[in-house]
């Protein structure tokens, strides 16, 4: 009996390891697909690594386009901005003042400078003497001085104005000619351009010489309306006749237009060192002048036209054709 019972007892256990024997390797087929999972998921883990560190450079190589695009707008945007800008500003030019020495009228020192009074005709603006009284009393920032032959630009400077807004009358005016001998303009020309045909260059009383413009140089009983102040400016009190440029006389008050005669007048004098003291020919340009015995006629260099601005900045270039009213 005894015996029996302790085959049954063996028996049993041998069950339960069987049992237990079983579970082990389930166990084992767990952990092993645990492992491959665990393999898996980091595989997959630094698949996706990969694939982020690739779209970290697509998108470091993205944002480096996007800067390089960047750039150029902001490069495209200034430039349309310059150009745009340029645009805006650059206005127009009328013409105040035309000056032709050779057609019989006289632009001397006293002559519509100060007085603002129109001269001529529209018709013959380019052609003959002419001043716009609608022009002179314009507030003017800019102001152009073109040589031209027929009305074609031949040379041209152009000037920004020191003080701002004001006209040609009031720069030419009474109180500004006492004491007068302003300088108006600083740092030279902002534009000076000139043809590689033109002639006459030499003693151009414009452009033979630099520096800023000089209105209403006085001096003794001498004025000169346009000089530059790169070429000779007599001293106040000195009467040296030597000051040369447009618009001058020889014998006058410069301080209140009051002529003394009709003697010394003339429309343009070339740059030259001809004090009166020891010099007795003056060249001139033209025939619009007194009878002087020191004025010498000389050859027509061109017509001179005035022009001003409120906010243009250039001028056109030698060829193109001028008319009393240029929009740039």
């Amino acid at each position: 009996m005894k015996f029996s019972l302790l085959v049954l007892a063996l028996l049993g256990c041998g069950a339960l390891a069987g049992k237990g024997g079983g579970k082990n390797k389930q166990m084992k087929v767990l952990q092993t697909e645990l492992s491959a999972v665990k393999d898996g998921l980091k595989t997959i883990g630094q698949e996706e690594e990969r694939r982020h560190a690739e779209l970290l450079e697509k998108i470091e190589a993205l944002q480096g386009e996007l800067g390089k695009i960047g750039a150029g707008q902001s490069k495209l945007g200034e430039l349309v901005t310059s150009k745009c800008g340029k645009n805006k500003n650059s206005g127009t030019w009328n013409l105040g003042m035309n000056i032709n020495p050779a057609d019989g009228h006289i632009f001397g020192y006293t002559n519509g400078w100060a007085t603002g009074v129109d001269i001529g005709s529209a018709d013959e603006a380019l052609t003959k003497d002419y001043l716009s009284a609608n022009v002179w009393v314009k507030p003017a920032n800019y102001i152009a001085i073109v040589r031209h032959q027929e009305g074609v630009v031949d040379a041209v400077k152009v000037f920004k104005f020191k003080t701002s807004a004001e006209s040609l009358l009031t720069r030419f005016g009474l109180p500004n000619m006492n004491p007068g001998r302003q300088i108006v303009s600083s740092g030279g020309p902002i534009q000076e351009s000139v043809s590689a045909t033109a002639e006459n260059l030499a003693d151009d009383p414009i452009f033979s010489v630099g520096g800023d413009l000089a209105f209403n140089w006085a001096y003794s009983d001498n004025g000169c309306r346009i000089a530059l102040t790169g070429g000779h400016l007599s001293d106040a009190s000195v009467n040296d006749d030597n000051t040369h440029g447009l618009g001058n006389d020889f014998h006058v008050n410069p301080l209140t237009n009051t002529p003394h005669s009709t003697t010394w007048p003339h429309d343009i004098s070339n740059i030259q060192d001809c004090p009166l003291a020891t010099c007795r020919d003056v060249r001139l340009q033209g025939t619009d002048h007194g009878s002087g015995p020191h004025l010498k006629s000389g050859p027509v260099y061109g017509n001179y036209a005035i022009y001003v601005s409120w906010d243009a900045e250039s001028f056109p270039e030698p060829g193109a054709s001028l008319s009393t009213e240029i929009e740039m």
